[in-house]
């Protein structure tokens, strides 16, 4: 996983972030909420968690929730392979794993590629996307991981 950069020298603002893969698309979140990238592990299941929650996994004697990303975004299943990560994230003061079909690389961007989503992007609800960011040969999309969790499921993290 290499750094890439897109800046060119701009003086504009430069966002650093994670770029991965969930089916087709390519998405990006800020470096800065980024805590660590796994590999798959075991995921023990919780009952009547929420149906996006795959369960919680132990990590260094923390036990945290993962969510996986297909299921939230409304994306078909896909069985987990050698390329499945879990993304650890801390989001309004939790930590929280997402399940993403593969991790990409490191990029900083200016903010200058960057423009607002339209309404619908890829089948995805805008009110997760902050941004998209037109690279060299393909689009990617910023997601707001605090926003694809609704207040409700928030809550419910509580009891996870």
């Amino acid at each position: 996983m290499g750094l890439i950069d897109n800046t060119k020298g701009d003086s504009s603002e430069v966002l650093q972030l994670v770029s991965f893969k969930v089916g087709e698309e390519e998405f990006g979140v800020d470096i800065l909420k980024v805590q660590e990238i796994n590999k798959m592990t075991q995921i023990t299941r919780v009952p009547n968690a929420p149906a996006f929650v795959e369960g919680v996994i132990n990590l260094r004697g923390r036990v945290i929730p993962i969510v996986d990303l297909r299921k939230r975004l409304g994306l078909p299943e896909r069985a987990h392979d050698k390329n499945t990560r879990i993304v650890v994230v801390e989001i309004l003061n939790k930590t929280i794993g997402f399940i993403v079909d593969a991790v990409s690389e490191v990029l900083r961007i200016s903010k200058d590629i960057t423009e607002k989503p339209p309404e619908l992007v890829a089948g995805i609800d805008a009110d997760y996307i902050t941004a998209v960011a037109k690279l060299d040969d393909r689009l990617l999309i910023l997601l707001e991981l605090e926003k694809v969790l609704s207040t409700e499921e928030k809550a419910e993290f509580a009891s996870v």
